[in-house]
Formats: structure tokens, C-alpha cells, sequence
């Protein structure tokens, strides 16, 4: 009966490895792969968690990215934005805590949000944006940027260069700067 039962175990447990490898691919790298920013200065430790798509020769924004409408900022999962001290951003301050990042690209300009409700997806499935504006922490509008150069993984950073903190993305031939500001003793 023993013998029975560990055959039967093991023949399941084989077509399960065989289902997972060639059905679900579940060994095969992830399209856009996950990936996170993270900077530290002092005690400020700030990290984005987020997933990177490709160009793949596609037209990326005004296409793949539709202008005008709220984008999940990278793929897959939503975009998550943590900090452990209070920032200033846009001369809004954002409690520290844990945020997932919506934009909305447009054609000169891309709308920032910082959201508090933390989601388990970034899309529904019919691949809305499943942001919900009441949870907006902080909305900005920045500037775009045109580069020369092509970025084929979408890519967020944090940019400290000059002593002035900034939240960058960057895809196909786009860039934009999302400025943070530390609460220092003078500006609090």
C-alpha cells in the first residue's frame, strides 16, 4: 500500500515539474524582468520597486503607452515607491511610507502621482490602470525630456549628481525628473 501511494506521489509530482517547465514556462526569464532603485543619503533611505518592459522596436509612447491616459509606470505589477522619512516634492510633502507611482504621459509634459493604496497588479483585465485617484498622496507635472539615444529597458534612478535629488525615468527617447526634496532642519 506504501509502495502504491510513493509511486503514485511521485508520478504526480513528475507531471506537475513537466506541466510547470513546458506549459507555464515558469524557468523561462520574465519579458520584463523585475528590478529597484534605491538611494541612501544620511539616514533617508528611499527604494522603487518596479518591472522593466523593452522597446523590442516598438513605438513606445503615444502607442504602446497611450498619451493622455494613467499608465501603471512600468509593467506587471505597480510601481511601489518607499520611504522612510517625510520628502517635499513639488512643495507637497509625502509622509514617509510605502506608495505605488501612476503617470500619465503626454506629449511634452507626464503627470506624477504617488498613491497610497497599494494594489496587487497594475492593470485589470481588460488593462485599465487600476489606480484610483482618491488615494493620491501627491500630483505633479513634469517636463519631458527628448534624449538622443534610445533606452530599450524602461528605467527608473535616482539622480543625487549635483546635490539635488531627483526621481528619473526613461524609456525609448524619453526622460523625465520627478525633484525631491529632504526635510532638513531649515526648510521644516
Amino acid at each position: 500500500m506504501l509502495k502504491r501511494l510513493l509511486i503514485i506521489l511521485t508520478i504526480l509530482a513528475l507531471g506537475l515539474l513537466l506541466y510547470s517547465v513546458f506549459v507555464e514556462n515558469i524557468f523561462s526569464p520574465r519579458l520584463s524582468p523585475k528590478d529597484s532603485a534605491e538611494i541612501a543619503l544620511n539616514d533617508l533611505k528611499i527604494k522603487v520597486e518596479y518591472n522593466r518592459p523593452s522597446k523590442r522596436d516598438r513605438d513606445v509612447f503615444g502607442a504602446l503607452v497611450p498619451f493622455d491616459k494613467v499608465w501603471r509606470t512600468g509593467a506587471n505589477e505597480a510601481t511601489t515607491f518607499e520611504t522612510n522619512q517625510t520628502l517635499i516634492i513639488d512643495g507637497l510633502e509625502l509622509p514617509k511610507g510605502k506608495y505605488t507611482i501612476w503617470t500619465v504621459p503626454m506629449k511634452d509634459s507626464w503627470k506624477v502621482m504617488f498613491n497610497s493604496k497599494q494594489y496587487d497588479w497594475g492593470v485589470n483585465e481588460k488593462m485599465e490602470a487600476m489606480w484610483d485617484p482618491n488615494y493620491d498622496a501627491i500630483e505633479l507635472k513634469v517636463p519631458a525630456q527628448k534624449l538622443d539615444e534610445t533606452v530599450e529597458k524602461f528605467t527608473i534612478a535616482f539622480d543625487n549628481k549635483t546635490g539635488n535629488l531627483k526621481l528619473t525615468m526613461a524609456w525609448d527617447n524619453i526622460f523625465i525628473e520627478v525633484p525631491i526634496e529632504i526635510i532638513t532642519p531649515a526648510n521644516s
